[in-house]
């Protein structure tokens, strides 16, 4: 009996069956982590961009969670400063899955599949995760929470024929600090929007932050356990083919707490809409 969406979503919010083993990317020339399964070979791999003023450590459990489930999870841990360069994000988040296929990884025990590769990232790592993808061609790409980027992550999305999955919280739908609809909209392959119910675009970033001082986001565990549901499941299916999880790529698949966007002209004229009232008199 195939499982329905609600449950297999409530065990991939979970952690994985694998044991998992941390390293670091410096070894290997960049500056950042990588988390692995404990062994396996012609694994999926995918790069992780960081948001903006934050670093790859508050994203540790994500990562720690993709490898429990059989992903291996690099991210470099550069253009951490307050003016960085998506595009230089972008060139490493390249350089991470260069490393993650041709470089053994752990014990020996471990490789990564070079057609089973994709690109993640959150805030502005989001953006950049689509400049690479503009570059490169890799079997799926993930925008978690998406905000604007120079260039624009939207102006490179027709070019990105990868599956996408594209994030944004409910509380920044139509917000300046997001991108998500415009991506979305510009995706040149298949793709999806979905909107996460009650939460931020900074509610994924685990534990305090810096930023925190100044009123902008905060940590929301059920914004990162609904993440590490829809991420998990959508790579699985789109870079591994297991069929358990299509559902996971499907946009009409419906999640508790989440809502999809089939319709991106509906949403701009809300939005528009929503600008006017701003701007009227």
């Amino acid at each position: 009996m195939a499982a329905n969406p609600k449950s297999l979503a409530q065990e991939l919010s979970k952690r994985g069956p694998h044991s998992v083993l941390r390293g670091d990317l410096a070894l290997a020339g960049l500056p950042g982590v990588v988390y692995t399964p404990a062994e396996g070979f012609n694994l999926p791999a995918v790069a992780f961009a960081h948001g903006w003023l934050t670093g790859i450590g508050k994203y540790s459990g994500l990562l720690e969670h993709l490898a429990s489930w059989g992903i291996v999870a690099g991210a470099p841990g550069t253009e951490r400063g307050p003016v960085p360069s998506p595009l230089g994000l972008a060139n490493d988040l390249d350089t991470t899955l260069e490393i993650c296929t041709g470089v053994r990884l752990g014990t020996g025990r471990i490789s990564v599949h070079p057609d089973r590769l994709g690109f993640v990232g959150h805030g502005m790592g989001a953006g950049a995760a689509v400049l690479a993808a503009g570059r490169r061609d890799v079997a799926a790409v993930a925008a978690l929470y998406p905000a604007p980027t120079s260039p624009s992550a939207a102006s490179v999305a027709p070019g990105v024929d990868a599956p996408g999955l594209v994030l944004v919280g409910e509380k920044s739908l139509g917000s300046m600090n997001s991108d998500a609809v415009a991506v979305a909209e510009a995706w040149g392959g298949d793709v999806q929007l979905r909107v996460v119910d009650k939460a931020n675009d900074d509610g994924l970033v685990e534990g305090r932050r810096l930023l925190g001082a100044l009123g902008i986001g905060g940590s929301e565990r059920r914004t990162q356990q609904r993440t590490r549901a829809l991420l998990t499941g959508f790579l699985l299916h789109t870079l591994t083919g297991d069929k358990t999880y299509a559902m996971f790529s499907d946009p009409e698949t419906e999640f508790p707490g989440v809502t999809a966007i089939t319709d991106f002209d509906t949403v701009d004229r809300e939005l528009g809409s929503q600008i006017n009232q701003l701007l009227s008199p």
